[in-house]
């Protein structure tokens, strides 16, 4: 059986991470995600993480065929033989290209990008009322408030938002993922893959309708 490949799309808050986790264990694939390559490069200081830090120590981007090669060595892995959820990759259609060439090496193709859209606005509110405590819990203004505000249950710490969730900050990151990826979604809507979610339902709704797309394969 030819291995099964899904891209999962989905801006800043839209709930891709937690999707693509699930998912990949209802199917029993390898859940894929560049932000844990990367990390677990860097922290085993291979020959692609060393490459990476010389980028970011000069606070550049790192190049795509970095990040491919760090795609490419993960599923040549014997874990990743019946496929893998791919979370965070790609972000181009660079990318995108680069990795149909790769994935037919191993056999495979894309079979299915399920794309978590979600307004703007929503996306704002989800971000910007996260509050961290100093011991790493999160509170969140409208969906998890702590009983006394600005204030951490357990210990009475004075909790903070950070930068990245200040919604200027955030409105910022979503006008730059929309200008990226803008390209990328009409790249596999063409190719006939994309299946638009509603990710302003719950959790399990939306999981639920991940999961009739991927029956309807």
């Amino acid at each position: 059986m030819a291995p099964m490949y899904i891209v999962m799309l989905g801006p800043p808050g839209a709930g891709k991470g937690t999707q693509a986790k699930r998912l990949a264990q209802e199917l029993d694939l390898v859940h894929v995600s560049t932000g844990d390559l990367f990390r677990e490069n860097l922290k085993n200081e291979t020959e692609l993480g060393k490459l990476a830090q010389q980028y970011m120590d000069k606070g550049e981007l790192v190049p795509d065929d970095v990040t491919i090669r760090m795609v490419e060595e993960r599923l040549s892995r014997p874990d990743c033989e019946d496929g893998a959820v791919l979370d965070g990759f790609p972000r181009t259609t660079d990318q995108a290209q680069a990795l149909d060439d790769l994935l037919e090496k191993f056999d495979g193709g894309v079979d299915l990008v399920p794309y978590i859209k979600v307004p703007d606005e929503v996306l704002v509110e989800r971000l910007s009322g996260r509050w961290m405590s100093p011991s790493g819990r999160v509170y969140h203004a409208k969906y998890n408030p702590p009983k006394v505000k600005w204030i951490d249950d357990i210990d009475g710490s004075q909790l903070y938002q950070r930068e990245d969730d200040k919604p200027e900050t955030v409105r910022h990151r979503i006008e730059v993922y929309n200008e990226q990826t803008a390209p990328l979604i009409a790249y596999y809507r063409e190719k006939d893959l994309l299946v638009e979610i509603d990710g302003t339902q719950s959790i399990d709704n939306v999981f639920a309708d991940i999961m009739a797309a991927v029956k309807a394969e």
